[in-house]
């Protein structure tokens, strides 16, 4: 038999066994653990991605033995704190990934280990508030209450009282609420005709995700006139629920799963009549593409969808070599610094936000393809403030090392992570979208 060093091959995906006995038995889940840190050990690459694996180490290094066998099984647990299921592990570093017959998937074991002790002993309070994004985005746009949370989050006494009582880093800059919600206000237009391309169909359904439908309507917006002035027709989805993936870093695998049954039905329906899907938060657009197909491999609606979903930008640029996208940008944007979230590098299609932004006349983009460090409800919690912050300081020098006038990402939340480790600064920051929208001169 022989052994390699690593695997050539792409990586690949084995289906999350979530409803077995075995994937919640303790101990062999512990054996795994095991098995899994003695090669993360012994390999060591993966040290400067974040904090979970120079956590590992310094357990091992600390232990009696200097060997993964020497750390106590309930300090496991300290490793998988660290970990926010970036991906970016299994995605660019590990060479042990399948097919390799080691069958490496750190994040996804990571994930084992919250659905185990999840279905064990549940959840902070915290925890459950900050990943119930619909409940909390519903009772904080409420009229006269959107303001009072608003201004609540910039109280330096409030946000005191909240990192006491609940956990939440006094210092995180934290996204307002809107006051009027995207899918109250949002007009999309499906009057133009239908005009598919060799790469994409030639009507889009919107799912506008938590995020924008209850912080920042404007993206959401913005995508619609983009659409508009590409003449593609756009609709919403009659009703959307969160996509899952704050539950699924919680390890709560039952509520991806409810939510999953309110969502897939209709999008299934669209993608079958011919729809591309869109969502303008990668994470959500990651868990229809990838997530939800790994729990539900046998779905066949859960296929539709994921084979119809794209992120924007590969949309955008797909219409473009089907010759079927304007370029009649009208306003330069001048210096961008562009960070690629973590969540979009995954989805393996290249970087067509950059490509994009890159057809612009006057606009130089400075691309940081790195972790930020931020992860939905990680990098707000008060334990791992600090991390988030330490993760994404590389990041912060070089977005700003360009002077740009311009900051984005993909993702919103770490967009406003980023301009917050960057300090004082002259630059905006715009979602991609929106610089678009703007090098349109709409």
């Amino acid at each position: 038999m022989t052994v390699r060093e690593g695997s050539l091959e792409a990586p690949t995906r084995h289906p999350l066994d979530w409803r077995s006995a075995d994937f919640y038995d303790e101990a062999k889940l512990d054996k795994e653990l095991e098995r899994v840190f003695e090669i993360c050990h012994g390999c060591r690459r993966c040290v400067n991605l974040c904090t979970a694996f120079p956590t590992l180490f310094d357990l091992v290094d600390a232990s009696p033995t200097l060997e993964v066998d020497g750390v106590s099984k309930q300090d496991f647990a300290k490793v998988v704190d660290q970990c926010y299921l970036c991906d970016m592990c299994y995605m660019t570093k590990c060479p042990y990934v399948p097919p390799h017959a080691w069958n490496v998937d750190f994040p996804h074991l990571m994930l084992r280990a919250k659905a185990v002790r999840f279905r064990k002993a549940g959840a902070k309070f915290r925890d459950k508030l900050l990943s119930s994004t619909d409940a909390m985005g519903r009772l904080a746009t409420i009229p006269v209450v959107v303001q009072f949370v608003n201004a609540a989050n910039k109280s330096g006494v409030v946000r005191g009282l909240m990192e006491k009582t609940l956990g939440v880093h006094r210092q995180r800059q934290l996204p307002e609420y809107a006051s009027t919600r995207f899918r109250e206000s949002a007009r999309a237009d499906a009057s133009f005709a239908v005009r598919d391309g060799k790469n994409t169909p030639g009507k889009v359904a919107v799912f506008s995700t938590c995020y924008v439908n209850f912080n920042e309507p404007g993206i959401g917006h913005d995508l619609l006139k983009l659409l508009a002035h590409n003449e593609v027709p756009a609709r919403l989805l009659e009703k959307e629920a969160c996509c899952g993936m704050p539950k699924l870093e919680l390890g709560d695998l039952e509520a991806v799963a409810r939510n999953k049954e309110t969502n897939i039905p209709a999008l299934a329906r669209l993608a079958r009549e011919g729809y591309a899907i869109l969502t303008p938060v990668p994470s959500c657009t990651l868990m229809f593409k990838q997530e939800l197909p790994l729990m539900f491999p046998d779905d066949a609606d859960v296929k539709a969808v994921a084979e119809a979903m794209f992120d924007p930008f590969e949309y955008l640029v797909l219409r473009h070599k089907d010759a079927l996208l304007k370029t009649d940008f009208k306003r330069p944007l001048g210096k961008v610094s562009y960070h690629v979230p973590c969540h979009l590098r995954v989805q393996n299609m290249g970087q067509k936000t950059r490509e994009l932004l890159e057809m612009i006349p006057g606009t130089r983009v400075t691309t940081v393809e790195r972790c930020a460090g931020h992860d939905g409800t990680w990098g707000v919690k008060a334990e791992y403030f600090e991390n988030s912050m330490k993760i994404g300081r590389p990041v912060f020098r070089q977005m700003a090392e360009a002077r740009p006038d311009y900051v984005s990402s993909d993702c919103a939340i770490a967009g406003r992570h980023i301009l917050q480790g960057m300090g004082e600064a002259t630059a905006q920051k715009q979602h991609p979208l929106t610089l678009v929208r703007l090098a349109y001169g709409l």
